[in-house]
Protein backbone atom coordinates (compact mmCIF):
# COMPACT_ATOMS: atom_id res chain seq x y z
CA UNK A 1 0.00 0.00 0.00
CA UNK A 2 1.03 3.61 -0.48
CA UNK A 3 0.66 6.28 2.22
CA UNK A 4 -2.43 8.45 2.03
CA UNK A 5 -2.06 11.34 -0.34
CA UNK A 6 0.86 9.72 -2.14
CA UNK A 7 0.08 9.28 -5.81
CA UNK A 8 0.52 5.80 -7.21
CA UNK A 9 3.22 5.27 -9.79
CA UNK A 10 1.96 5.50 -13.31
CA UNK A 11 1.32 2.19 -15.04
CA UNK A 12 2.02 3.67 -18.43
CA UNK A 13 4.74 1.92 -20.37
CA UNK A 14 8.22 2.97 -19.37
CA UNK A 15 10.46 4.84 -21.74
CA UNK A 16 12.55 1.74 -22.13
CA UNK A 17 9.74 0.16 -24.13
CA UNK A 18 9.36 3.09 -26.51
CA UNK A 19 12.66 3.13 -28.39
CA UNK A 20 11.87 0.03 -30.51
CA UNK A 21 8.68 1.68 -31.76
CA UNK A 22 10.47 4.96 -32.39
CA UNK A 23 13.28 3.13 -34.17
CA UNK A 24 10.78 1.31 -36.37
CA UNK A 25 9.00 4.55 -37.25
CA UNK A 26 12.34 6.22 -37.98
CA UNK A 27 13.58 3.37 -40.15
CA UNK A 28 10.39 3.30 -42.26
CA UNK A 29 9.76 7.04 -42.59
CA UNK A 30 10.37 7.08 -46.37
CA UNK A 31 7.40 4.74 -46.81
CA UNK A 32 5.11 7.64 -45.88
CA UNK A 33 5.81 8.94 -49.41
CA UNK A 34 3.30 7.38 -51.83
CA UNK A 35 5.57 7.39 -54.86
CA UNK A 36 8.32 5.65 -52.92
CA UNK A 37 5.89 2.98 -51.69
CA UNK A 38 4.92 2.22 -55.28
CA UNK A 39 8.56 2.12 -56.31
CA UNK A 40 9.57 -0.15 -53.43
CA UNK A 41 6.69 -2.56 -54.02
CA UNK A 42 7.57 -3.02 -57.66
CA UNK A 43 11.27 -3.33 -56.92
CA UNK A 44 10.76 -6.10 -54.34
CA UNK A 45 9.01 -8.27 -56.94
CA UNK A 46 11.45 -7.42 -59.72
CA UNK A 47 14.57 -7.80 -57.57
CA UNK A 48 13.38 -11.20 -56.32
CA UNK A 49 13.01 -12.29 -59.93
CA UNK A 50 16.42 -10.87 -60.78
CA UNK A 51 18.12 -12.86 -58.02
CA UNK A 52 16.30 -15.99 -59.13
CA UNK A 53 17.68 -15.26 -62.60
CA UNK A 54 21.24 -14.87 -61.29
CA UNK A 55 21.17 -18.36 -59.79
CA UNK A 56 19.41 -19.87 -62.82
CA UNK A 57 21.81 -18.27 -65.30
CA UNK A 58 24.92 -19.33 -63.38
CA UNK A 59 23.60 -22.87 -62.98
CA UNK A 60 22.68 -23.06 -66.67
CA UNK A 61 26.19 -22.02 -67.68
CA UNK A 62 27.75 -24.65 -65.42
CA UNK A 63 25.41 -27.30 -66.84
CA UNK A 64 26.14 -26.33 -70.45
CA UNK A 65 29.92 -26.25 -69.98
CA UNK A 66 30.64 -28.98 -67.44
CA UNK A 67 31.41 -26.64 -64.53
CA UNK A 68 33.64 -24.21 -66.43
CA UNK A 69 34.75 -21.29 -64.28
CA UNK A 70 36.06 -19.59 -67.42
CA UNK A 71 32.64 -19.67 -69.09
CA UNK A 72 31.02 -18.31 -65.93
CA UNK A 73 33.57 -15.50 -65.83
CA UNK A 74 32.93 -14.79 -69.53
CA UNK A 75 29.18 -14.39 -68.96
CA UNK A 76 29.85 -12.01 -66.07
CA UNK A 77 32.34 -10.04 -68.15
CA UNK A 78 29.87 -9.72 -71.03
CA UNK A 79 27.08 -8.59 -68.72
CA UNK A 80 29.16 -5.94 -66.99
CA UNK A 81 31.33 -4.69 -69.87
CA UNK A 82 28.53 -2.38 -71.10
CA UNK A 83 28.44 -0.97 -67.56
CA UNK A 84 32.13 -0.24 -67.89
CA UNK A 85 31.78 1.44 -71.28
CA UNK A 86 28.34 3.07 -71.20
CA UNK A 87 27.38 3.88 -67.61
CA UNK A 88 28.79 7.41 -67.67
CA UNK A 89 26.63 8.11 -70.71
CA UNK A 90 23.72 6.48 -68.90
CA UNK A 91 24.24 8.99 -66.09
CA UNK A 92 24.34 11.81 -68.62
CA UNK A 93 21.00 10.61 -70.02
CA UNK A 94 19.57 10.36 -66.48
CA UNK A 95 20.55 13.98 -65.74
CA UNK A 96 19.03 15.20 -68.99
CA UNK A 97 15.80 13.21 -69.42
CA UNK A 98 12.85 12.01 -67.35
CA UNK A 99 14.10 9.24 -65.06
CA UNK A 100 10.70 7.62 -64.66
CA UNK A 101 10.38 7.15 -68.42
CA UNK A 102 13.94 5.85 -68.67
CA UNK A 103 13.31 3.29 -65.92
CA UNK A 104 10.08 2.15 -67.56
CA UNK A 105 11.80 1.55 -70.89
CA UNK A 106 14.81 -0.21 -69.38
CA UNK A 107 12.62 -2.59 -67.36
CA UNK A 108 10.49 -3.45 -70.40
CA UNK A 109 13.64 -4.31 -72.38
CA UNK A 110 15.04 -6.44 -69.53
CA UNK A 111 11.75 -8.30 -69.20
CA UNK A 112 11.62 -9.12 -72.91
CA UNK A 113 15.22 -10.40 -72.82
CA UNK A 114 14.47 -12.69 -69.88
CA UNK A 115 11.35 -13.97 -71.65
CA UNK A 116 13.26 -14.87 -74.81
CA UNK A 117 16.03 -16.71 -72.96
CA UNK A 118 13.49 -18.52 -70.79
CA UNK A 119 11.62 -19.74 -73.87
CA UNK A 120 14.85 -21.02 -75.40
CA UNK A 121 15.73 -22.93 -72.23
CA UNK A 122 12.29 -24.46 -71.73
CA UNK A 123 12.25 -25.47 -75.39
CA UNK A 124 15.58 -27.25 -75.01
CA UNK A 125 17.22 -25.03 -77.62
CA UNK A 126 19.48 -22.92 -75.39
CA UNK A 127 23.18 -22.85 -76.19
CA UNK A 128 26.04 -21.07 -74.48
CA UNK A 129 26.16 -18.31 -77.09
CA UNK A 130 22.51 -17.50 -76.33
CA UNK A 131 23.48 -16.82 -72.72
CA UNK A 132 26.38 -14.66 -73.92
CA UNK A 133 24.07 -12.53 -76.10
CA UNK A 134 21.51 -12.21 -73.30
CA UNK A 135 24.18 -11.12 -70.81
CA UNK A 136 25.55 -8.48 -73.18
CA UNK A 137 22.12 -7.05 -74.04
CA UNK A 138 21.07 -6.97 -70.39
CA UNK A 139 24.28 -5.12 -69.58
CA UNK A 140 23.39 -2.40 -72.09
CA UNK A 141 19.94 -1.96 -70.51
CA UNK A 142 21.48 -1.85 -67.03
CA UNK A 143 23.93 0.86 -68.09
CA UNK A 144 20.94 3.19 -68.32
CA UNK A 145 18.71 1.66 -65.63
CA UNK A 146 21.13 1.58 -62.70
CA UNK A 147 22.32 5.24 -62.64
CA UNK A 148 18.76 6.39 -63.36
CA UNK A 149 17.41 4.26 -60.48
CA UNK A 150 20.05 5.39 -57.98
CA UNK A 151 19.55 9.09 -58.74
CA UNK A 152 15.74 8.68 -58.97
CA UNK A 153 15.56 7.95 -55.23
CA UNK A 154 16.30 11.60 -54.44
CA UNK A 155 13.43 12.66 -56.73
CA UNK A 156 11.05 10.26 -55.00
CA UNK A 157 11.61 11.45 -51.41
CA UNK A 158 13.62 14.70 -51.49
CA UNK A 159 17.14 15.28 -50.11
CA UNK A 160 16.25 15.00 -46.41
CA UNK A 161 15.06 11.40 -46.76
CA UNK A 162 17.73 10.18 -49.18
CA UNK A 163 19.78 8.23 -46.56
CA UNK A 164 16.67 6.48 -45.24
CA UNK A 165 15.20 5.77 -48.68
CA UNK A 166 18.53 4.51 -49.99
CA UNK A 167 18.92 2.21 -46.99
CA UNK A 168 15.36 0.93 -47.40
CA UNK A 169 16.14 0.27 -51.05
CA UNK A 170 19.08 -1.81 -49.89
CA UNK A 171 16.77 -3.58 -47.44
CA UNK A 172 14.19 -4.66 -49.99
CA UNK A 173 16.94 -5.52 -52.44
CA UNK A 174 18.43 -7.86 -49.88
CA UNK A 175 15.05 -9.28 -48.89
CA UNK A 176 14.91 -10.26 -52.55
CA UNK A 177 18.44 -11.61 -52.33
CA UNK A 178 17.37 -13.90 -49.50
CA UNK A 179 14.15 -15.03 -51.18
CA UNK A 180 15.35 -15.18 -54.78
CA UNK A 181 18.25 -17.66 -54.54
CA UNK A 182 16.38 -19.87 -52.08
CA UNK A 183 13.33 -20.05 -54.36
CA UNK A 184 15.53 -20.49 -57.42
CA UNK A 185 17.39 -23.42 -55.90
CA UNK A 186 14.11 -25.20 -55.14
CA UNK A 187 12.52 -24.34 -58.49
CA UNK A 188 15.56 -25.44 -60.50
CA UNK A 189 15.36 -28.84 -58.84
CA UNK A 190 11.58 -29.05 -59.35
CA UNK A 191 10.92 -27.35 -62.70
CA UNK A 192 14.24 -26.44 -64.32
CA UNK A 193 16.12 -23.22 -65.04
CA UNK A 194 13.77 -22.18 -67.86
CA UNK A 195 10.80 -21.83 -65.51
CA UNK A 196 12.84 -19.62 -63.20
CA UNK A 197 13.76 -17.35 -66.12
CA UNK A 198 10.13 -17.02 -67.20
CA UNK A 199 9.12 -16.05 -63.67
CA UNK A 200 11.84 -13.39 -63.71
CA UNK A 201 10.45 -12.01 -66.98
CA UNK A 202 7.00 -11.70 -65.39
CA UNK A 203 8.42 -9.90 -62.33
CA UNK A 204 9.41 -6.84 -64.38
CA UNK A 205 5.73 -6.05 -64.85
CA UNK A 206 5.49 -5.08 -61.17
CA UNK A 207 8.17 -2.40 -61.53
CA UNK A 208 6.62 -0.99 -64.70
CA UNK A 209 3.17 -0.88 -63.06
CA UNK A 210 4.54 0.94 -60.00
CA UNK A 211 6.33 3.52 -62.15
CA UNK A 212 3.25 4.23 -64.25
CA UNK A 213 1.04 4.62 -61.14
CA UNK A 214 3.20 7.40 -59.65
CA UNK A 215 2.09 11.03 -59.41
CA UNK A 216 4.63 13.05 -61.42
CA UNK A 217 3.66 16.27 -59.65
CA UNK A 218 4.90 14.87 -56.33
CA UNK A 219 8.41 14.14 -57.60
CA UNK A 220 11.29 16.35 -56.37
CA UNK A 221 12.79 17.07 -59.75
CA UNK A 222 15.95 19.23 -59.91
CA UNK A 223 16.10 22.23 -62.20
CA UNK A 224 17.36 21.32 -65.65
CA UNK A 225 19.11 23.88 -67.86
CA UNK A 226 16.94 25.23 -70.66
CA UNK A 227 19.60 24.53 -73.26
CA UNK A 228 22.89 22.72 -73.69
CA UNK A 229 23.74 19.05 -73.19
CA UNK A 230 24.53 17.47 -69.84
CA UNK A 231 28.17 16.63 -70.56
CA UNK A 232 30.02 13.72 -68.98
CA UNK A 233 33.10 15.93 -68.66
CA UNK A 234 31.19 18.37 -66.44
CA UNK A 235 30.51 15.58 -63.96
CA UNK A 236 34.18 14.58 -63.96
CA UNK A 237 35.19 18.22 -63.41
CA UNK A 238 32.83 18.34 -60.42
CA UNK A 239 34.56 15.27 -58.99
CA UNK A 240 38.03 16.76 -59.48
CA UNK A 241 37.01 19.58 -57.17
CA UNK A 242 35.92 17.10 -54.48
CA UNK A 243 38.85 15.03 -53.13
CA UNK A 244 36.58 13.50 -50.47
CA UNK A 245 34.44 11.94 -53.21
CA UNK A 246 37.49 10.79 -55.16
CA UNK A 247 38.97 9.06 -52.10
CA UNK A 248 35.72 7.19 -51.41
CA UNK A 249 35.38 6.11 -55.04
CA UNK A 250 39.02 4.96 -55.16
CA UNK A 251 38.51 2.67 -52.16
CA UNK A 252 35.26 1.41 -53.66
CA UNK A 253 37.14 0.59 -56.88
CA UNK A 254 39.75 -1.52 -55.10
CA UNK A 255 37.23 -3.47 -53.02
CA UNK A 256 34.85 -3.96 -55.97
CA UNK A 257 37.57 -5.15 -58.31
CA UNK A 258 39.16 -7.71 -56.02
CA UNK A 259 36.67 -8.47 -53.24
CA UNK A 260 33.08 -8.12 -54.41
CA UNK A 261 33.13 -11.08 -56.79
CA UNK A 262 31.06 -13.48 -54.72
CA UNK A 263 28.54 -13.99 -57.52
CA UNK A 264 31.38 -15.85 -59.27
CA UNK A 265 33.11 -17.54 -56.37
CA UNK A 266 30.05 -18.92 -54.55
CA UNK A 267 28.77 -21.19 -57.36
CA UNK A 268 32.33 -22.43 -57.89
CA UNK A 269 32.74 -23.07 -54.16
CA UNK A 270 29.42 -24.95 -54.09
CA UNK A 271 30.28 -27.19 -57.05
CA UNK A 272 34.03 -27.72 -56.87
CA UNK A 273 34.97 -27.27 -53.20
CA UNK A 274 31.95 -28.47 -51.23
CA UNK A 275 30.57 -30.70 -54.05
CA UNK A 276 26.93 -29.73 -53.43
CA UNK A 277 23.82 -29.15 -55.54
CA UNK A 278 21.80 -26.09 -56.58
CA UNK A 279 19.91 -26.01 -53.28
CA UNK A 280 23.17 -25.67 -51.32
CA UNK A 281 24.32 -22.92 -53.68
CA UNK A 282 21.06 -21.15 -52.93
CA UNK A 283 21.78 -21.46 -49.20
CA UNK A 284 25.24 -19.94 -49.62
CA UNK A 285 23.79 -16.99 -51.51
CA UNK A 286 20.95 -16.66 -48.99
CA UNK A 287 23.41 -16.61 -46.06
CA UNK A 288 25.32 -13.78 -47.71
CA UNK A 289 22.06 -11.96 -48.38
CA UNK A 290 20.83 -12.43 -44.80
CA UNK A 291 23.82 -10.49 -43.50
CA UNK A 292 23.31 -7.85 -46.17
CA UNK A 293 19.65 -7.54 -45.20
CA UNK A 294 20.56 -6.88 -41.57
CA UNK A 295 23.06 -4.25 -42.72
CA UNK A 296 20.43 -2.60 -44.89
CA UNK A 297 17.96 -2.30 -42.00
CA UNK A 298 20.74 -0.99 -39.75
CA UNK A 299 21.51 1.63 -42.39
CA UNK A 300 17.94 2.97 -42.28
CA UNK A 301 18.77 4.54 -38.90
CA UNK A 302 21.60 6.60 -40.37
CA UNK A 303 21.16 10.37 -40.51
CA UNK A 304 23.41 12.64 -42.49
CA UNK A 305 26.52 11.87 -44.46
CA UNK A 306 28.84 9.09 -43.21
CA UNK A 307 32.38 9.95 -42.22
CA UNK A 308 35.30 8.59 -44.22
CA UNK A 309 36.45 6.51 -41.26
CA UNK A 310 33.11 4.66 -41.19
CA UNK A 311 33.47 3.71 -44.86
CA UNK A 312 37.08 2.64 -44.35
CA UNK A 313 36.31 0.63 -41.21
CA UNK A 314 33.68 -1.49 -42.92
CA UNK A 315 35.97 -2.04 -45.92
CA UNK A 316 38.53 -3.46 -43.47
CA UNK A 317 35.90 -5.70 -41.90
CA UNK A 318 34.76 -7.01 -45.27
CA UNK A 319 38.30 -7.81 -46.41
CA UNK A 320 39.07 -9.79 -43.26
CA UNK A 321 35.78 -11.71 -43.36
CA UNK A 322 36.04 -12.53 -47.07
CA UNK A 323 39.53 -13.93 -46.52
CA UNK A 324 38.26 -16.05 -43.62
CA UNK A 325 35.42 -17.38 -45.78
CA UNK A 326 37.94 -18.45 -48.41
CA UNK A 327 39.62 -20.61 -45.79
CA UNK A 328 36.34 -22.14 -44.50
CA UNK A 329 36.93 -25.92 -44.06
CA UNK A 330 33.34 -26.99 -44.82
CA UNK A 331 29.92 -25.83 -46.00
CA UNK A 332 28.56 -25.17 -42.49
CA UNK A 333 31.49 -22.89 -41.60
CA UNK A 334 31.14 -21.03 -44.90
CA UNK A 335 27.42 -20.46 -44.24
CA UNK A 336 28.20 -18.99 -40.81
CA UNK A 337 30.96 -16.72 -42.12
CA UNK A 338 28.93 -15.49 -45.08
CA UNK A 339 26.39 -13.79 -42.80
CA UNK A 340 28.85 -11.22 -41.33
CA UNK A 341 30.60 -11.03 -44.71
CA UNK A 342 27.30 -10.02 -46.29
CA UNK A 343 26.71 -7.47 -43.52
CA UNK A 344 30.13 -5.87 -44.00
CA UNK A 345 29.94 -5.82 -47.81
CA UNK A 346 26.53 -4.13 -47.92
CA UNK A 347 27.22 -1.70 -45.07
CA UNK A 348 30.45 -0.62 -46.75
CA UNK A 349 28.85 -0.17 -50.19
CA UNK A 350 25.84 1.62 -48.71
CA UNK A 351 27.99 3.99 -46.63
CA UNK A 352 30.06 4.76 -49.73
CA UNK A 353 26.83 5.37 -51.67
CA UNK A 354 25.53 7.83 -49.07
CA UNK A 355 28.87 9.59 -48.76
CA UNK A 356 29.06 10.11 -52.52
CA UNK A 357 25.38 10.87 -53.16
CA UNK A 358 24.97 13.31 -50.27
CA UNK A 359 28.23 15.02 -51.21
CA UNK A 360 27.22 15.65 -54.82
CA UNK A 361 25.52 18.68 -56.33
CA UNK A 362 22.01 17.67 -57.54
CA UNK A 363 22.81 19.00 -61.01
CA UNK A 364 25.55 16.37 -61.33
CA UNK A 365 24.03 13.58 -59.24
CA UNK A 366 23.09 11.35 -62.17
CA UNK A 367 26.62 11.49 -63.58
CA UNK A 368 28.29 11.09 -60.19
CA UNK A 369 26.10 8.09 -59.33
CA UNK A 370 26.83 6.72 -62.79
CA UNK A 371 30.51 6.77 -61.87
CA UNK A 372 29.64 5.05 -58.57
CA UNK A 373 27.76 2.41 -60.59
CA UNK A 374 30.61 2.15 -63.08
CA UNK A 375 33.03 1.39 -60.28
CA UNK A 376 30.77 -0.91 -58.27
CA UNK A 377 29.40 -2.97 -61.15
CA UNK A 378 31.48 -2.00 -64.16
CA UNK A 379 34.58 -3.40 -62.48
CA UNK A 380 33.00 -6.86 -62.69
CA UNK A 381 34.59 -7.73 -66.06
CA UNK A 382 38.04 -7.05 -64.65
CA UNK A 383 37.06 -8.81 -61.44
CA UNK A 384 35.95 -11.80 -63.49
CA UNK A 385 39.38 -11.91 -65.14
CA UNK A 386 40.98 -11.77 -61.69
CA UNK A 387 38.80 -14.64 -60.45
CA UNK A 388 39.44 -16.71 -63.57
CA UNK A 389 43.22 -16.23 -63.41
CA UNK A 390 43.54 -16.85 -59.68
CA UNK A 391 41.30 -19.93 -59.63
CA UNK A 392 43.15 -21.41 -62.62
CA UNK A 393 46.51 -21.16 -60.88
CA UNK A 394 45.73 -21.36 -57.15
CA UNK A 395 42.31 -23.03 -56.93
CA UNK A 396 38.77 -21.83 -56.23
CA UNK A 397 39.37 -20.82 -52.61
CA UNK A 398 42.11 -18.39 -53.58
CA UNK A 399 39.68 -16.04 -55.32
CA UNK A 400 38.02 -15.41 -51.95
CA UNK A 401 41.00 -15.19 -49.62
CA UNK A 402 43.23 -13.28 -52.05
CA UNK A 403 40.45 -10.82 -52.89
CA UNK A 404 39.74 -10.34 -49.20
CA UNK A 405 43.39 -9.66 -48.35
CA UNK A 406 43.77 -7.17 -51.19
CA UNK A 407 40.59 -5.37 -50.06
CA UNK A 408 41.89 -5.24 -46.49
CA UNK A 409 45.22 -3.82 -47.67
CA UNK A 410 43.47 -1.13 -49.74
CA UNK A 411 41.35 -0.13 -46.73
CA UNK A 412 44.42 0.14 -44.50
CA UNK A 413 46.13 2.35 -47.08
CA UNK A 414 43.00 4.53 -47.20
CA UNK A 415 43.02 4.76 -43.40
CA UNK A 416 46.62 6.00 -43.40
CA UNK A 417 45.81 8.56 -46.11
CA UNK A 418 42.71 9.74 -44.25
CA UNK A 419 44.72 10.21 -41.06
CA UNK A 420 47.31 12.23 -42.97
CA UNK A 421 44.56 14.41 -44.46
CA UNK A 422 43.07 14.93 -41.01
CA UNK A 423 46.42 16.07 -39.64
CA UNK A 424 46.87 18.44 -42.58
CA UNK A 425 43.37 19.83 -42.03
CA UNK A 426 44.14 20.41 -38.36
CA UNK A 427 46.97 22.75 -39.37
CA UNK A 428 44.81 24.63 -41.90
CA UNK A 429 44.20 28.28 -40.87
CA UNK A 430 40.83 28.68 -39.18
CA UNK A 431 39.73 31.37 -41.63
CA UNK A 432 40.11 29.06 -44.63
CA UNK A 433 36.83 27.24 -45.39
CA UNK A 434 37.20 23.48 -45.80
CA UNK A 435 34.01 22.64 -47.68
CA UNK A 436 30.63 24.14 -48.35
CA UNK A 437 27.88 23.24 -45.87
CA UNK A 438 24.85 21.19 -46.73
CA UNK A 439 21.65 20.75 -44.70
CA UNK A 440 21.80 16.95 -44.63
CA UNK A 441 25.12 17.12 -42.81
CA UNK A 442 23.57 18.89 -39.83
CA UNK A 443 22.47 15.72 -38.08
CA UNK A 444 23.12 15.04 -34.46
CA UNK A 445 24.55 11.53 -34.71
CA UNK A 446 28.34 11.89 -34.31
CA UNK A 447 28.90 8.40 -35.71
CA UNK A 448 27.64 9.33 -39.13
CA UNK A 449 27.81 13.12 -39.45
CA UNK A 450 30.68 14.23 -41.65
CA UNK A 451 32.45 17.53 -41.82
CA UNK A 452 30.37 20.09 -43.77
CA UNK A 453 30.24 19.35 -47.49
CA UNK A 454 28.69 20.71 -50.62
CA UNK A 455 25.11 20.06 -51.75
CA UNK A 456 24.08 16.45 -51.86
CA UNK A 457 20.78 3.36 -53.01
CA UNK A 458 21.52 -2.43 -55.94
CA UNK A 459 23.13 -5.12 -57.95
CA UNK A 460 25.32 -8.16 -55.60
CA UNK A 461 26.95 -8.91 -52.19
CA UNK A 462 28.82 -9.43 -54.18
CA UNK A 463 27.88 -6.03 -55.63
CA UNK A 464 25.27 -4.48 -53.32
Amino acid sequence: MTPAGTPRKSRTPSKRRRPPRRLLATSLRSLTVRNFRLFAGGQIASATGTWMMVVAQDWLVLELTGDSGTALATVTALQFTPMLLLTLYGGRIADRYDKRALLTGANVVSGVLALLLGLLVTGGAAELWHVYVFALALGVANAVEVPARLSFIAELVGPDLVPNASALSGAYFNIARVLGPSLAGLLIEAAGTGTVMLLNAASYAATVAGLRAMRPGELHRPHRPAAGPARVTEGLAHLRSRPDLVATLALLAAVSLFGLNLQLTLPLMARTVFHTDAAAFGLLTAALAAGSLLAAFTGTLRRGRPRARLVIGWACAFGALAAATGWAPNLATALVLLVPTGFASLYFAQAANHRVQLGSDPAYRGRVMALYTLILQGSAPLGALFVGAVTAHLGTRSALWAGGLISLTAALVAAVADRSDARAAATTPADRPREHPHPTDRATDPATVDEPTSEPTPGTGSRP
